[in-house]
């Protein structure tokens, strides 16, 4: 299988600028892993250390079994059989589309490039556009060409650096169920580096969160997102509502009231738990069954979905509630609210 083992790598650009400390992953053969961090944390750096276009100062990168980089080894980029999905596609302007998906098909005849260039265009969906420019094609179009450059030569990995920053979001998701689709139906372990929490959580099957250049987290979208290491991959990941509590095995006491936790904390403790904005629901009155009360301050509405955001008596800040469907209430407005579902402790 190709699987992607990342052990120790560490990458500095001078003394007191350590861009990448240690840092560890793995992703299984065939999968798609999200690398999701703020900007400067290190994603970019890893996958030129990934790719050999950077020699990282400590560390091993192995592919398959088949080591890239360790101490004394540094297999250049050509011989790594490793794709690469760059921004804004970065197709050459002066050669077709054909002609482009080809470019990294060395060693075969003529033959035989024609049809693993066809087989590739019509895998992106693009089948018929190997005689046109890159200037003819819209900017998903282009991006599905790169990739389908990338995935000509059968590589075992593919890296894909933000590929979908300059699409506008009518196309990013269209492109990025294509892009899945395609790694899936050639079997390429996957390497997505990305900022954006969404495109993270709805496309990759491992989401690594990067911090301070090493992992602070790497699992499935829905464990990251449900259960995150601690308080600051909770905040990056999503919106989160982070409550002081004094927990009690399997209970905690908060300003929403008594919550369930979704582990045992262990016997009496403090700390703080974490609910998402869509565990929280608004009640037509503060009545003395609901779990909380407070004030509406704000109310942000998206079509699908809305957050609104509610200043909860006895709580210093408010909290943020993510509502469906048409919303009803109005800054100024005295609501209730009940919490749904179970909280995560972090002590």
């Amino acid at each position: 299988m190709n699987d992607l083992r990342i052990t120790g790598v560490s990458k500095a650009y001078g003394p007191g600028s350590t861009v990448l400390d240690g840092l560890d992953l793995h992703v299984p053969g065939g999968a798609l892993a999200a690398v999701l961090g703020p900007s400067g944390c290190g994603k970019t750096t890893l996958l030129r250390v990934i790719a050999g276009f950077l020699r990282a100062d400590a560390g091993t990168v192995t592919v398959g079994g088949r080591t890239l980089t360790s101490p004394g080894v540094h297999l250049p980029p050509e011989s790594r059989r490793v794709g690469i999905v760059p921004q804004e596609g970065a197709l050459f302007p002066h050669l077709s589309v054909a002609r482009n998906v080809a470019f990294g098909l060395t060693g075969l005849d003529r033959t035989k490039r024609r049809s693993r260039t066809e087989e590739m265009l019509e895998l992106v969906g693009l089948a018929g556009y190997g005689d046109r420019m890159p200037h003819e094609l819209s900017g998903g179009q282009q991006q599905r060409i790169a990739l389908a450059r990338a995935l000509a030569p059968a590589p075992a990995l593919v890296l894909l650096d933000e590929p979908f920053n300059a699409l506008d979001s009518a196309l990013r998701a269209g492109v990025r169920a294509d892009v899945r689709a395609a790694l899936r139906a050639t079997g390429a372990t996957g390497v997505l580096v990305t900022h954006d929490q969404q495109e993270a959580l709805s496309t990759a099957d491992l989401v690594a969160v990067v911090r301070d250049g090493r992992v602070a987290q790497c699992d499935t979208p829905q464990e990251v997102y449900r259960r995150p290491a601690d308080t600051w991959v909770a905040r990056f990941v999503g919106d989160a509502v982070l409550l002081p509590a004094a927990a009690d095995e399997n209970t905690a006491a908060t300003a929403l009231g008594r919550l369930s936790l979704a582990a045992p904390a262990g016997g009496r403790r403090d700390g703080t738990v974490l609910l998402r904005p869509e565990q929280l629901q608004l009640t037509e009155s503060a009545g003395a069954s609901e779990s909380a009360q407070g004030t509406v301050t704000d109310v942000a509405y998206y079509g699908h979905d809305a957050m609104v955001t509610v200043a909860v008596d006895g709580l210093g800040d408010p909290v943020g509630i993510r509502v469906a469907g048409p919303v009803s209430v109005r800054p100024g407005q005295r609501t209730g609210i009940r919490v749904t579902g179970e909280a995560t402790l972090h002590p």
